[in-house]
């Protein structure tokens, strides 16, 4: 009985006297401990470990499919509002090819710093899209005010250089101290920044360059006031 009790635990037994007394009828209360306890509680821990892990990730396909509907809508609506300005489905669409080859330098400045692509990064991915649209905008109608001549995309971007200069650097400028992680909770945010910050820098030349490129090869019909 000693051994059992050891091999199994703490077993304790009630017995009850019958009417004779070289009888013993045991009951049916038996608590099983020991190892075997330890075993059935690391079991259950297991299965629900298991459990939560399937709805995190779960969780985590659906807010990513959710964040990628929220960027393919974003683009969707800045089309929709260029094609209302210009009415022209060839330089609405050259337009948009802008802050589009923007988001690949969103994707190189989080490779470049090392920055994992979270929430707050898709966040400012998305609002790239926005700033370099209207950014583009700037040199559109600078464009479209001009005279018409051969020289005319060049001489928009050399009346806009500065214009859109300065509203990308203040921009990088505002968000350099949060990119570089100063302050209390920058960690958070930092993503977001450095997200911004990249598709800024990448949409200086897009603009400047790439933009009037596109404009001469989709936006020649509509060039003319």
């Amino acid at each position: 009985m000693t051994s059992l009790a050891a091999a199994l635990g703490m077993m304790p037994l009630a017995w009850a006297f019958g009417s004779g007394a070289d009888m013993l009828r045991p009951l049916v209360i038996a608590v099983i401990g020991g190892l075997y306890e330890q075993q059935q509680i690391a079991f259950r821990g297991l299965t629900v470990q298991r459990l939560s892990r399937g709805r995190r990730a779960a969780t985590a396909g659906a807010r990513t499919g959710g964040e990628d509907m929220i960027f393919f809508a974003a683009i969707v609506l800045v089309f929709l509002l260029l094609l209302f300005l210009y009415e022209s489905f060839r330089v609405a669409f050259a337009m948009l090819l802008v802050p589009i080859f923007a988001v690949a330098g969103v994707f190189f400045g989080l490779w470049v710093t090392g920055t994992e692509f979270n929430i707050t990064s898709r966040m400012g991915m998305t609002m790239i899209v926005g700033i370099v649209t209207e950014i583009a905008i700037f040199y559109y109608s600078e464009f479209r005010s001009l005279p018409a001549s051969d020289d005319r995309l060049i001489l928009a971007g050399i009346n806009r250089m500065r214009a859109i200069s300065m509203t990308a650097f203040a921009a990088i400028l505002a968000l350099l101290p949060l990119a570089l992680g100063i302050g209390h909770g920058s960690a958070m945010q930092q993503p977001l920044a450095i997200a911004i910050i990249s598709g800024l820098i990448f949409s200086l030349p897009l603009v400047l360059i790439a933009l009037p490129a596109l404009l001469a090869i989709f936006g020649p019909k509509a060039t003319p006031r």
